[in-house]
């Protein structure tokens, strides 16, 4: 057996306690990049005739809540999600040509001012004030159904909500949370915050809130 001197001895264990390092260090960045935990930059599309002044206003508030927001050019309402016998636009069809732009990192909203439907139950066209995969790439949402005189406020938190769909999240049995189930109605304003359980599922997925 050949037998080193106490300084090379020396040597070699440093060596393999740094390679050791590297090894745990590479370990944990791989687990870095894990995207779950990675933030999805939210792309706002607007549809078709959307007015600014409510384009500007959810996206400063949704900045908020998500610091990456990218704003898209308006784009045409597709005319295959146009349902003439009601002269509104399927919720569902929209949500389904806006996927193709969304992806792993990039979670689509489409903003419109029509009104919008999609099928619940037994209903063939149900009205909407949003629709948005669970989980998935794109959501939608309209201005059409909201309260006149605190349009800005309800229509934020219709985003927020389907935003919040996208993510994985459910509805929400809390009465005063952003993921309630509107129930066919129009409960908005009893909603003031995410709960603390649905808070800590979209801190988890990269959101920074308060």
């Amino acid at each position: 057996m050949k037998h080193y001197p106490n300084s090379t001895k020396k040597v070699l264990s440093s060596l393999v306690s740094l390679l050791a390092t590297l090894l745990l260090l590479s370990a944990l960045d791989g687990c870095d990049q894990n995207p779950v935990h990675r933030s999805r930059v939210v792309v706002i599309q607007p549809l078709g005739e959307f007015p600014v002044h409510e384009l500007n206003k959810v996206q400063e508030q949704i900045k908020r809540l998500h610091s990456q927001v990218v704003v898209r050019p308006s784009i045409e309402i597709p005319a295959t999600a146009y349902y003439e016998p009601r002269h509104r636009y399927r919720a569902d069809s929209l949500i389904r040509y806006l996927k193709q732009y969304g992806n792993a990192d990039t979670v689509v909203i489409g903003l419109i001012s029509r009104d919008i439907s999609t099928t619940k139950g037994g209903i063939k066209d149900w009205g909407v004030m949003g629709l948005g995969y669970n989980p998935g790439y794109s959501c939608v949402v309209s201005t059409f159904r909201l309260s006149r005189t605190n349009k800005e406020d309800q229509f934020y938190k219709v985003a927020i909500h389907e935003l919040g769909h996208t993510q994985g999240l459910p509805h929400c049995v809390e009465k005063s949370c952003f993921m309630r189930d509107a129930e066919g109605g129009n409960p908005l304003d009893e909603e003031h915050d995410f709960c603390k359980s649905c808070k800590s599922f979209l801190m988890d997925k990269g959101w920074h809130l308060p």
